[in-house]
Order: structure tokens, then C-alpha cells, then sequence
């Protein structure tokens, strides 16, 4: 299976504008960007509980469920997910504790 981000992204920007009441992209973007966080937010804290309970399965459901609630968001806050990509790749261009201490 070769499923990226990218895909995922792409698939949430095209049912960005599709009928909420078909489409839970479509849905959780006409509530808008405190909606798409705080449901981030909510997804986030059950990969926690999941990984404090080392449940695998929970995990790995949980942490598809970070990734997409954060494409939305990102969608939402109109944050390309190639600058947060771009991020990324700056990062690592230097080690982790390096990189934080220049925050």
C-alpha cells in the first residue's frame, strides 16, 4: 500500500467544499478552525491513553485519527502541509536538542 499524507490532504482539500452533511471533511471545516482543533485536541489525548495502556491496536487507530484531524486543521488555518513539510526537512538539518534550544 503506498497511502501518503499527501494523498490524505489532497483527498481532505477536494471534499473541502462538498456537502457537510455527506462529507465529514466537508463537516468538520464548516465549523471552523477552534471546532477543527479542539477535535485535534480530542483525538491527541485518546493516542495518549491508548499508549499509556500500550493497547498497539488503539494506537495505531488513534494515531490515524492525529493525522487526518490535523490535515483538517491545517485545511482550515489554510497551513499548506508542504510548509509544514518544509519544516520538517529544515529540522533536520540539525540535531533535536540543537533545534530546540534556537527556539
Amino acid at each position: 500500500m503506498s497511502f501518503t499524507l499527501n494523498d490524505l490532504d489532497q483527498t481532505i482539500a477536494a471534499r473541502a467544499s462538498s456537502d457537510p452533511a455527506k462529507s465529514y471533511s466537508a463537516q468538520l471545516l464548516s465549523k471552523g478552525v477552534a471546532h477543527c482543533a479542539q477535535r485535534l485536541g480530542e483525538e491527541a489525548v485518546e493516542t495518549v491513553i491508548a499508549a499509556t495502556l500500550n493497547n498497539r491496536d488503539e494506537i495505531k487507530k488513534e494515531a490515524a485519527d492525529v493525522l487526518y484531524h490535523l490535515l483538517v486543521l491545517l485545511h482550515a488555518s489554510q497551513v499548506p502541509l508542504g510548509d509544514v513539510m518544509h519544516e520538517l526537512a529544515r529540522r533536520t538539518d540539525q540535531s533535536g536538542i540543537e533545534e530546540k534550544a534556537s527556539r
